[in-house]
Parts: structure tokens; C-alpha cells; sequence
């Protein structure tokens, strides 16, 4: 591996850490203090709706992501990549620093929650550039024979954004009381983004340009209307992509926001246990992210998807009766066994989605077919996860639900044709 490549892995890998640091921040933070924070008024009577509304706003986000990701992609098409990596970093950790700013509900009335969905909004925005900037910039500097572990890189950011945000509240839980926690604890994790926002832009901007973008500006220069030039010719493939995401990204969610809420409320775990749990389960979702990139060089992307999906369709039912144990210890084996499924159908994805457009609408088609999935499967999941069960009684119908979900992506990446190895300069055709 080449000086270059440490650099564009490197950064690649410090903005999608950051970026998911702060987008998981939010999420876990609505899972535990935002309900009572910001929307205490709808909950007077203890109904839980408080907390069901905070839940909601993780959701919001993920409708404003698809904006970002048309932004971001026609920008990314035009201008290059990295430029639009940088954009999307600051305007994360801007919104992430003022949600840690930001008065609750007892201060200043209703202008509370208000303020704090549109700051969400902001950070789906980003979000939905940020991703398929960073898949492409990986994927485009690799070797042909090592596009899936290059293109794991970016993916590696989400577990390790997860690592990094589960255990800054497990200090801040650990290291303050209840009442300490709820009053001022909670905003030191989203504070710390500032710090983060200034390693991750040094890191990235010492990254150079794709090639294949410098080759699209020598050749070709850049499209007039990437996003109309997209959906000329890859209307197919963008919605191929978003169906392929939607079952990662559901029972991503359950990982990163519901599990938590759920392992307290509805088990009776300490708060620190279950997030010590999120963390092992999310190291583990590292590793076999890692993994499922580097064997997708060997078997191909889709056999890799096709292991995952199976994997986590069959995991859904055992992975909720470990839990309702309300053993701690059966909790977290149930949670890191589930992130093998994850890792098999998350790794490959920067090669396949790359792969599957050509180089003039590639960032558009990539990061508007992620938002897309990402509405589809993880946006409202652990809102769905807790109506579910609130409404059935049951855990196991998230079992089933996820379950569904496993069929509808499987289904879509087994109608790609592997694209493992095509031709990413402008040359090829897409792959359908």
C-alpha cells in the first residue's frame, strides 16, 4: 500500500467516523434525554409519547438526506469529491455543536424542539452527501482487485462513529449522577465534535482528488445536469440500490438507537451495561465490515450481500429470545452475533454501488441511492421498532419486520449482474 493510499484511507475514514460520530450522538441521545428535554409538555401524564416524538426526530433527518445527496451529488459530479467532503464535514459538526448549545424546553418555550429539528435536518442534509463522497473517493484510488476493501473504509466509519459515541455517554453515565447526566452531561459528547470537526478537515484535506474525476474533468469536463443525465440511463440501478440498503440500514438502527432505550426501559439493564454492549456489538460490526470488503474481492459483492442477508434473516428470531432472557451477558452475544449479518451486507457496498454507475452521474447515483435506502430502512425503524411492540406486545414482531425487510434487499441485490472488477473510468457501461 502506497504513501497515497494511507492518505486517502486515512481520510476517507476520519470524516465518515466523525460524520456518524455526530449523527449517532443524536440518535442516542433521543433515546434517552431529548423526550423530557425538549417535548416534555405532550408527556404530562407519563404516556411515553415524549419520548416516541424524539424517536421520531431521528427520522425527520433521514426525508432531508435525499436533498443533500442531490446537492452534494451534483456538485460532486462538477467540482470533485474531496471538495464536497469538506462542505459536508463542517456543516455536521456545526449543527452537532449547537444542539450541544442549545436550551431545553423549561427556557425557551417551544422555540426548543423547533430549533433542535432543524439542526437534525442540517445534519441529515450533510449526511446524505457525505457518504457517497467518501465511498467514491476510496473505491476510485484502489487497485481493481482491491476496490472492496478500499471501499470499506468509509463503511468502518459508522461502527467506529458508534464506538466512539456509545462509549463518551457510557462516561458521562458512569462518571456523573441521574440528575447530573439529564441536566448538563448529555451536551459534553456533542461539544466534543468541535474538536473532532478540526482533526477530520486537516486529515482530509491533505487527500487528493479522485483520478477518475481528474481523468472525467481532462476528457470530458463535468455534466451539464448530472441529475437528469442519471435518470436517463440509471433510473434502474438508483432503485436497486436504495432497496439493497434498506435491510442494513433497518437493523443498523436497532443497533445503534433502539436496543439501547429498549435494554433499559423494557429489560431492566443498567444504562452503562447495555452501553457497554452497543460497544462491543459495534466493534464487532468493524470487524466483519472489514471482513465482508476484503472477501467480496474474492467471492464478488453480490455473494457477500446474499451470505449477510441470510445471515441476519436467520438471526431475527434467537437474537430476541437471548434477549428476553434479561441476561445482560445474552444480551450482548445476541447483539454481536448480529453484527456478522451486518458487516457481510454493509462491507461490500462502496465497490457494488460504485461499480454499478458510470463515472459522470457516479455521486449522484450512489448518494441519492443510499438517502434513499436509508428513508426506506433505518429512518423511522426504531420508532416502528417501539410502536411494534407497544402495540403487540411482543419483541418478536421486530424480529419479523426486520425480517421482511431481509427478503425485500436480498431480492434486490440477487438482480445485479456482479459487477466486481468493471471498468471505473468512462469507458464502461452501467451495470444493470
Amino acid at each position: 500500500m502506497t504513501r497515497e493510499d494511507r492518505k486517502v484511507l486515512a481520510g476517507t475514514l476520519a470524516g465518515t467516523t466523525i460524520e456518524w460520530y455526530d449523527f449517532f450522538i443524536y440518535a442516542q441521545a433521543a433515546t434517552l434525554v431529548f423526550g423530557p428535554m425538549f417535548f416534555a409538555p405532550v408527556d404530562e401524564e407519563g404516556s411515553g409519547l415524549a419520548t416516541l416524538i424524539s424517536l421520531s426526530t431521528i427520522g425527520i433527518s433521514f426525508l432531508f438526506r435525499p436533498l443533500g445527496a442531490i446537492v452534494a451529488g451534483r456538485f460532486g459530479d462538477r467540482i470533485g469529491r474531496k471538495r464536497m467532503l469538506v462542505v459536508t464535514l463542517l456543516l455536521m459538526g456545526t449543527a452537532t455543536t449547537a444542539i450541544g448549545l442549545l436550551p431545553d424546553h423549561g427556557r425557551i418555550g417551544a422555540a426548543a424542539p423547533i430549533a433542535l429539528i432543524l439542526l437534525r435536518i442540517v445534519q441529515g442534509f450533510s449526511a446524505g452527501g457525505e457518504w457517497g463522497g467518501a465511498a467514491l473517493l476510496s473505491v476510485e484510488h484502489a487497485p481493481r482487485g482491491r476496490r472492496g476493501l478500499f471501499g470499506s473504509f468509509p463503511q468502518i466509519g459508522v461502527p467506529i462513529g458508534l464506538i466512539l459515541a456509545t462509549g463518551v455517554l457510557w462516561v458521562m453515565s458512569t462518571a456523573l449522577t441521574r440528575d447530573q447526566f439529564q441536566a448538563w452531561g448529555w451536551r459534553v459528547p456533542f461539544l466534543l465534535s468541535l474538536v473532532l470537526i478540526v482533526i477530520g478537515y486537516l486529515v482530509r484535506r491533505a487527500v487528493d482528488e479522485s483520478p477518475v474525476f481528474q481523468e472525467l474533468r481532462r476528457r470530458t469536463g463535468t455534466s451539464s445536469a448530472p441529475l437528469r443525465d442519471l435518470f436517463r440511463g440509471n433510473t434502474r440501478n438508483v432503485l436497486l440500490t436504495a432497496l439493497i440498503f434498506v435491510a442494513n440500514n433497518a437493523a443498523g438502527y436497532l443497533l445503534i438507537a433502539y436496543f439501547i432505550g429498549y435494554g433499559t426501559e423494557v429489560l431492566g439493564h443498567s444504562r452503562p451495561s447495555v452501553l457497554l454492549s452497543t460497544v462491543a456489538g459495534a466493534a464487532g460490526w468493524l470487524v466483519f465490515t472489514l471482513y465482508a470488503g476484503a472477501l467480496s474481492d474474492r467471492i464478488g459483492r453480490v455473494r457477500t450481500f446474499q451470505i449477510g442477508y441470510a445471515l441476519v434473516f436467520a438471526w431475527m428470531i434467537p437474537l430476541f429470545m437471548l434477549m428476553e432472557t434479561r441476561s445482560i451477558w445474552l444480551f450482548a452475544v445476541a447483539i454481536l452475533v448480529l453484527t456478522v449479518g451486518l458487516g457481510l451486507s454493509y462491507g461490500p457496498m462502496s465497490a457494488l454501488y460504485a461499480e454499478m454507475f458510470p463515472a459522470s452521474v457516479r455521486y449522484s447515483g450512489v448518494a441519492i441511492g443510499y438517502a434513499l435506502g436509508a428513508i426506506l430502512g433505518g429512518a423511522f425503524a426504531p420508532t416502528i421498532a417501539k410502536a411494534l411492540v407497544e402495540s403487540t406486545g411482543s419483541a418478536y414482531s421486530v424480529g419479523a419486520y426486520i425480517m421482511v425487510l431481509c427478503l425485500v434487499s436480498l431480492a434486490a441485490v440477487t438482480a445485479v449482474k456482479e459487477p466486481k472488477g468493471t471498468d471505473l473510468g468512462l469507458t464502461r457501461q452501467p451495470t444493470t
